[in-house]
């Protein structure tokens, strides 16, 4: 796990100091060691400049250190992540004839690509996210993993006499620190994704001409900086009828996927928040490996948002040495700073994750396993109960015209909107005359049922002047994607897919990648990987989802060994006691940001919208939960660190 950055462009020192910076930036993700590479120049002394930053996790020798030049092909590559099949790669390759002189994943995968192209990208199973540059062709290619765990950010030069064509990183922070970017500015499609979901939906980023990676795609730049092709290696396939995967075969891929997330020359841990995901992860964990296991809980001292004893017992029936991390109010509010400075761009989650992993390091353990992924492959959230029945309903009364059932919607909910606060419940029933109106429509049902904000009250905290159309909180080209992924699908099967991509790809797993290596430390997640996708999307649905909510073969495969009744209990997230801690000890520092108009208006925000929605929460109107003015704070409050405006 590391950081990598490069720029294509004039082989200069005001490029190589940019690329000094960035890598400085990332210090964080990969305090071991960092190196610099650069390419031979072009007859306009243009090339390839790369940068690394290593977390030691495989081959802690010397000749695990990056940027890596195969001695083979010449080749040269900066990665970060985990490739979990390079046993097996290296098996091939040998039988090809190849020797190597690292034992690491990073030797085996260059020679792959060296020795076989682009394509060799589709053999990689695992979290990733490289730059290998090819001397031959003088061509430098990009790629991010299937299922977008390791970001990479790209960036073009808007200028085409500026001396940089292309920059990437993996943080966007990098890339500002830079100062390739001159002055930058704020996406407007940002700000409206932010307050639509609470976090930016890719490709997009919270700074203009900056751009995420797609998941499962490759791009090819040419040393002048024209781009060569795009194209993806690995999407969501429509599914096909003809292949069903039964629980025995399942059982097998599960196991093999947690002894192939358990290879480390390091110290390792478990995440362990009491749930079905993480005890699954960490009892298959504990029963593959030769090591002891380690689990790590976070507790509250608020006892309704308490899973540590709950984890506790797990962990003894399991059998790890288990640790408690306790996380004060105090402590929350006297390192908050340092933890909003974690996040690479703004959302309304990830802090949970990031003072659990502070404490892991803290530890001594450079890597952790999390269950994180479990709900999306096996329906866990409300949605997969609650959008199909919705969905069933209105095409029932489709012959009631939708704007005629919207209307009977608003009238029946119109007393438990008459609230007399400064701004009416924005709530999943309060939406409901909105998702009637798109009832049919599975992906805008989806993302009403998530929006934090009524789409009025969106327009009201959005700047006319500034922000741009999203459908439905989402940009034309993820909108057009998730259409083709879930076309022919059942409705359970469609949301899984929505929920892969969206609440998982967009938010978690980004989340989870800056909250974790900012303490520097690999978080590896076996129930998102490729394989494990490819086979529980071949369940049948009685199979996969059946009783709704349950994760009933999660459990039986998962959890065996253990006692059913230790996880008998209603489902809860793994969240901070936020409501309390905002009106309590965060209460004045997020006062004084919302409700200054020189804080909010350069960001894209209507000021009395904010101040009004900061008072209805704090006058404890109805169905003004945390989550939206703590979003709304964290984007402000992002974009003045990151000098990132309008």
């Amino acid at each position: 796990m590391c950081g990598i950055a490069g720029v294509i462009g004039r082989l200069d020192e005001s490029n190589r100091a940019a690329l000094r910076r960035m890598n400085d930036a990332m210090a964080h993700r990969g305090p071991d060691a960092d190196g610099t590479w650069m390419s031979e120049p072009d007859e306009r002394g243009w090339g390839v400049l790369l940068g690394h930053r290593r977390l030691s996790i495989l081959d802690l020798s010397p000749a695990g250190s990056q940027p890596m030049a195969d001695p083979v092909t010449g080749h040269v590559i900066v990665f970060n992540g985990e490739i979990f099949n390079f046993h097996e790669l290296r098996r091939r390759l040998q039988a090809e004839g190849q020797k190597f002189c690292s034992s690491g994943d990073t030797a085996v995968m260059l020679r792959a690509l060296g020795l076989h192209g682009p394509e060799a990208v589709s053999w990689l199973r695992g979290m990733f996210a490289f730059a290998c540059w090819d001397p031959s062709q003088r061509r430098l290619l990009l790629a991010r993993d299937p299922l977008g765990i390791k970001p990479l950010y790209v960036a073009r030069s808007p200028d085409p006499k500026a001396g940089w064509s292309l920059a990437f990183a993996s943080e966007i922070r990098a890339l500002l620190a830079s100062g390739l970017l001159g002055t930058p500015r704020l996406d407007p499609q940002a700000a409206s994704s932010i307050v639509w979901n609470g976090f930016v939906v890719g490709p997009n980023s919270m700074v203009k001409g900056v751009s995420l990676l797609s998941p499962g795609h490759v791009i090819e730049h040419h040393a002048a900086g024209n781009e060569v092709h795009q194209r993806q290696f690995w999407g969501i396939s429509h599914r096909s009828p003809g292949r069903t995967t039964t629980q025995d075969d399942l059982a097998v891929v599960i196991e093999e996927d947690i002894k192939l997330h358990l290879a480390s020359d390091v110290p390792l841990a478990v995440f362990l928040s009491g749930g079905v995901d993480s005890a699954a992860t960490a009892n298959l964990a504990r029963r593959a490996s030769q090591e002891p296991i380690h689990t790590f809980t976070l507790a509250f001292e608020e006892q309704e948002f308490n899973e540590a004893p709950f984890a506790r017992k797990i962990a003894a029936a399991i059998g790890t040495q288990h640790h408690e991390v306790l996380l004060s109010e105090g402590q929350f509010v006297e390192g908050l700073e340092r933890a909003l400075d974690s996040l690479d761009q703004p959302t309304f989650d990830g802090l949970n994750a990031y003072y659990l992993s502070k404490a892991i390091r803290e530890a001594g353990f450079t890597v952790a396993l999390s269950g994180t992924g479990g709900d999306e492959l096996f329906g866990g959230y409300p949605t997969f109960r609650d959008l199909p029945a919705l969905q069933r309903w209105s095409r029932r009364s489709s012959w009631v015209p939708s704007e005629v059932r919207a209307n009977a919607a608003t009238i029946a909910t119109w007393p438990l909107r008459r609230t007399g606060a400064a701004v009416p419940p924005q709530t999943r029933w309060a939406k409901l005359p909105d998702m009637i109106r798109h009832g049919d429509d599975l992906l805008a049902l989806y993302q009403h049922a998530y929006a934090l904000f009524l789409p009025d009250f969106q327009e009201e905290l959005l700047a006319r002047d500034f922000a741009e159309p999203l459908s439905f909180g989402l940009p034309s080209q993820m909108r057009d994607q998730l259409l083709d992924e879930t076309r022919g699908r059942t409705p359970l099967s469609a949301i899984s897919v929505m929920e892969q991509r969206l609440f998982l790809g967009e938010r978690l797993l980004r989340d989870n990648d800056v909250a974790s290596m900012a303490s520097s430390l690999e978080q590896r997640l076996p129930l998102v990987d490729q394989v494990l996708f490819d086979n529980v999307d071949h369940l049948p649905d009685s199979t996969r989802y059946s009783p709704l909510g349950r994760k009933a073969i999660l459990r039986r495969i998962g959890l065996v060994g253990l006692d059913m009744a230790l996880f008998e209990r209603p489902k809860s997230g793994f969240v901070l006691p936020f409501d309390r801690w905002i009106r309590q000890g965060l209460k004045s520092a997020m006062d004084q940001t919302l409700r200054d108009p020189l804080a909010v208006a350069p960001v894209g925000l209507n000021p009395a919208a904010v101040q009004r929605l900061w008072r209805a929460f704090v006058d404890g109107a109805p169905g003004i939960y945390w989550s939206r003015v703590w979003a709304i704070f964290v984007f402000v409050r992002w974009c003045h660190r990151n000098r990132v405006f309008r």
